[in-house]
């Protein structure tokens, strides 16, 4: 045998049978929703759906081992991008979050200096820039007077609308 030719040693493939194993997990924790919309087969589906019943630690265990058994037996590459893009819109998401929270914040504390900086930056029409800055002076009386932050909530929610 040449080194090509060579099996997967142990270690390889324990490392690759621990790899769907977590796989499989992951599928557990996923929303209904998403769990649906991957292309799974039928058993592995009633299998990850038992799970989720499943309350009993030691069955649980079991439940899990189970799913990993079926994982070593199915083509897990479409699994394995479906969650990499599910992992890939929460991190996109995550970023506009911030970003949004970033602006709000500067907004608040600059008021309309950092609203026609963001307007410049953005493109926004004047109906918007006027609406941010009105939101902008109502916020930073807000914070001034140590109310409740009603206007930095709308201005957070305009904000959400407004920008890509």
């Amino acid at each position: 045998m040449t080194d090509q030719e060579e099996p997967p040693s142990k270690s390889a493939r324990k490392r690759e049978s621990d790899d769907l194993q977590s796989l499989g997990e992951a599928l557990i924790e996923l929303p209904q929703s998403e769990l649906d919309a991957l292309p799974l087969p039928d058993v592995l589906r009633d299998a990850v759906t038992l799970a989720r019943r499943i309350t009993a630690h030691g069955g649980l265990y079991r439940q899990r081992q189970y799913i990993g058994k079926l994982m070593r037996k199915i083509d897990a590459q479409p699994i394995r991008e479906a969650m990499q893009s599910r992992r890939d819109r929460e991190r996109v998401a995550t970023l506009r979050f911030r970003r949004l929270e970033h602006w709000r914040d500067r907004i608040v504390s600059e008021g309309r200096p950092a609203v026609a900086q963001l307007a410049q930056e953005c493109a926004l029409d004047e109906a918007t820039r006027s609406e941010l800055a009105a939101l902008a002076d109502r916020a930073a009386h807000e914070s001034r007077e140590q109310l409740a932050p009603a206007a930095a909530r709308e201005l957070f929610r305009r904000l959400r609308d407004a920008l890509p």
